[in-house]
């Protein structure tokens, strides 16, 4: 069973939501949070796979709040669910570490898949927003978040992981995520290795 928070300040379409996601019975509605402050509390306390997340909310928003819940809870997996799709939308939902981006018009059997997807540790990307993100013609694609790479900055200047911590500002758990998702990205195991590739591959 696929645990799952939903994150929207309308409350008719956390109820539609809910509603829709567990038509398959192989998802399961944890929790429901009105705006992104209660999505932190309740992702410590409810412990979801994967959370469907919307951008627009008043206080904390969608990107702030996908970034707070992974501090708090790294092994959980952000799908934005948004109306949203330009580029500096989905730019900074993913630079937050969502894993991925499908708009509110996408048909339920799509959403319920996507939700899955992210579950598995795949990147559940509407088609509509690959094209968004296609790099610029010409220009290589960076396979590390600017996030990964801050973090493989540090690693590269000694540092321990609970310095690279209270440097950035975030928690331990989170440089280890980091970590984990930059060396899978990259084809490496250990932080020497990291710390040559970086030397090789300063940012363009």
């Amino acid at each position: 069973m696929i645990r799952v928070l939903v994150v929207d300040d309308h409350a008719m379409v956390r109820t539609g939501l809910a509603a829709m996601l567990a038509a398959d019975g192989d998802i399961e509605v944890v929790g429901q949070a009105p705006d992104g402050r209660t999505a932190v509390l309740e992702a410590v306390e409810r412990h979801p796979d994967v959370v469907l997340m919307d951008l627009s909310m008043p206080g904390i928003d969608g990107v702030e709040a996908t970034r707070a819940v992974l501090d708090a809870a790294p092994a959980t997996r952000v799908v934005v669910l948004t109306s949203f799709s330009d580029r500096e939308r989905v730019r900074r939902a993913l630079e937050a570490g969502a894993v991925g981006y499908q708009l509110k018009d996408a048909e339920p059997d799509v959403l319920r898949e996507a939700v899955r997807s992210a579950s598995r540790g795949h990147t559940p990307l509407d088609p509509r927003i690959a094209g968004v993100l296609l790099p610029q013609a010409g220009a290589p694609a960076d396979p590390l978040s600017p996030r990964e790479r801050e973090v493989l900055s540090l690693v590269t200047e000694g540092m321990a992981n609970k310095q690279i911590a209270r440097a950035l500002g975030i928690t331990e758990r989170t440089v280890k995520a980091h970590l984990g998702n930059a060396y899978r990205q990259i084809g490496v195991a250990d932080r020497t290795s990291a710390a040559m590739w970086m030397r090789d591959h300063p940012p363009s």
